[in-house]
């Protein structure tokens, strides 16, 4: 049940207890405990993503939809909405393989996360 919620928010994140609050609204409540042991399962299953995207906050979960591979691929994180985009892109990758030959550093996408604005969110305030 965990598992086909998180797919139905179509790339979005949630905490485990928003998780846990959705099947309390449900009626079919789960407790964060039985939450964050299917969580665990999931991420080391490579089902699910766990991130960090802020100290001090919450981890919060994704849905990896079929062969998506995370690890190969930088994330964008919407300031508005907080949507978390997954993004393939030569020019990023032409910059961490810069900084990997000049400077001797390996930058890990699973845990790099450009934040701004997406384009829906932007298209609303122009709208406003």
């Amino acid at each position: 049940m965990i598992l086909t919620y998180l797919a139905s928010l179509g790339g979005s994140h949630i905490t485990a207890a928003g998780i846990a609050g959705h099947f309390q609204t449900l009626k079919s409540p789960i407790g964060k405990t039985t939450v964050y042991r299917h969580l665990e399962r999931l991420v080391e299953s490579g089902k699910v993503r766990r991130y960090f995207l802020e100290d001090g906050e919450s981890a919060c979960y994704q849905y990896i939809p079929g062969n998506s591979r995370c690890e190969e691929h930088f994330h964008l994180k919407c300031e508005n909405c907080g949507k978390l985009f997954h993004v393939n892109c030569d020019t990023l990758e032409t910059v961490a393989s810069h900084v990997r030959k000049k400077h001797r550093f390996t930058i890990n996408p699973l845990k790099t996360v450009f934040y701004g604005t997406c384009s829906r969110c932007e298209g609303k305030a122009r709208s406003r």
